[in-house]
């Protein structure tokens, strides 16, 4: 299961739309080595005036890896951060999580090439 969802939330998801500040409460509560990873890396954006900043520490254990994974894996969780933060979320390989302005689409798109995934490898990464 990616989220604990308490009963309340499950009860207002049941009668319609959640809001996005319930959403991102609920990841959050149940993600937090994610949270705390994008919520860095989203810090770092904004305080540096770079056109991305990115995580490239490895998680301490594969719970936290997990938990990247589940945020990352998630077309809805990645949206709701993306307009949390006001970024675009690209991710390479088990840990490397990068946070964009939205007008960075040049540098957006390099991160993304295949060119640029495979430049990232390394047989340290192979089991990740």
């Amino acid at each position: 299961m990616s989220l604990t969802v308490s009963p309340a939330l499950l009860e207002k998801a049941q009668r319609g739309p959640v809001s996005d500040d319930d959403f991102i409460a609920c990841i959050r509560d149940s993600l937090p080595y994610a949270w705390s990873v994008v919520t860095d890396v989203a810090e770092r954006l904004a305080a540096g005036g770079a056109p991305f900043a990115d995580n490239q520490t490895e998680p301490p254990d594969e719970t936290a890896r997990g938990q990247l994974l589940r945020l990352v894996g998630s077309d809805s969780m990645r949206a709701a951060v993306e307009r949390h933060f006001n970024v675009r979320l690209a991710f390479q390989n088990c840990h490397r999580l990068a946070l964009f302005d939205p007008a960075a689409h040049r540098e957006y798109g390099e991160f993304i090439s295949p060119r640029s995934q495979l430049l990232n490898q390394s047989p340290e990464l192979v089991n990740c």
